[in-house]
């Protein structure tokens, strides 16, 4: 039992400090581009991608104090572009010219891929997935049981939870730079609906739905009115909010007009389990979706 204990320390270990010299590498290279040509700077950019794309690395991670950004990793995609070269891919009769090769293996990872479905090499699909004719981007982690659906695309670097519905049209947009900048974070449990806009690092929190066309940006107003006074806050929706679009009138020099914001209106029921809730939530406060 000892032994086993100090195996599982020892690998740990090993990982961390394999993490901390491919992190001194790339942060030399973001500082020094001419290392770009050296190939150990290469190769290591290279096993940076190929572990994102494996899910064994992650640009942003859940932790015990909330989302942590792995700046370096971002840096990381960033300089993978400027060492690729462009090349001519196809597949069956489609013709593609890029820097970056598309994921494969779908079959092996488990991924329901439904035709003109696209996702970057690069880009993490976990088992369950399945993908509408729509788009993941390089960098991007989709977790088990989520559906990607019809013309849905996922950005760079974008983090999606498990059994999170994207609908038709949804725009979660991606992030590379400024590198301190932390990505979308669609958690656990969420219902984005048709045509919704998430970008510039907003966090949905879990089990939240969006109705239609939500506008979500870390400038945009989120207001809480469920109770007696508004409540206002920007870059995160609670967990288990029903959120509908909605505008404030705000006043210019040329006189007063209707803004955008987003409007929290409820919360799904925890009596309830996640489908019954969301369709109840739907009904209850009439929301599209």
């Amino acid at each position: 039992m000892k032994e086993a204990v100090y195996s599982a320390s020892f690998y740990l270990k090993a990982i961390h400090h394999k993490k901390q010299n491919m992190q001194q590498i790339i942060e030399a290279a973001w500082n020094n581009r001419e290392l770009l040509n050296n190939s150990e700077t290469q190769n290591t950019i290279r096993e940076i991608i190929e572990l994102l794309d494996k899910g064994k690395l992650r640009v942003a991670e859940p932790t015990a104090n909330g989302w942590q950004v792995n700046e370096w990793v971002k840096k990381a995609v960033i300089m993978y572009f400027p060492i690729q070269k462009m090349e001519t891919i196809e597949v069956g009769i489609f013709e593609f010219h890029d820097k970056m090769k598309l994921k494969t293996n779908y079959a092996e990872l488990g991924v329901r891929v439904v035709p003109n479905a696209v996702a970057r090499y690069g880009a993490y699909l976990s088992k369950g997935v399945i993908m509408m004719p729509s788009y993941v981007n390089i960098g991007a982690y989709v977790d088990a049981g989520t559906m990607v659906d019809t013309w849905a695309t996922v950005g760079s670097c974008a983090q999606i939870g498990k059994d999170v519905h994207l609908s038709g049209g949804v725009g979660i947009g991606g992030v590379l730079e400024p590198v301190q900048a932390a990505p979308v974070i669609i958690e656990d449990g969420c219902f984005i609906g048709s045509r919704c806009i998430v970008v510039e690092g907003v966090r949905v929190g879990k089990e939240a739905v969006l109705g239609a066309n939500v506008v979500l940006t870390m400038s945009t107003k989120i207001i809480d009115v469920t109770g007696a006074a508004p409540i206002e806050t920007k870059g995160y929706v609670p967990e288990r909010s029903v959120v509908i679009p909605g505008s404030y009138t705000k006043r210019f020099n040329a006189g007063e007009y209707q803004v955008p914001c987003a409007l929290i209106i409820g919360k799904r029921k925890e009596s309830t389990d996640l489908k019954t809730s969301l369709n109840s939530a739907l009904r209850e406060f009439d929301v599209a979706v």
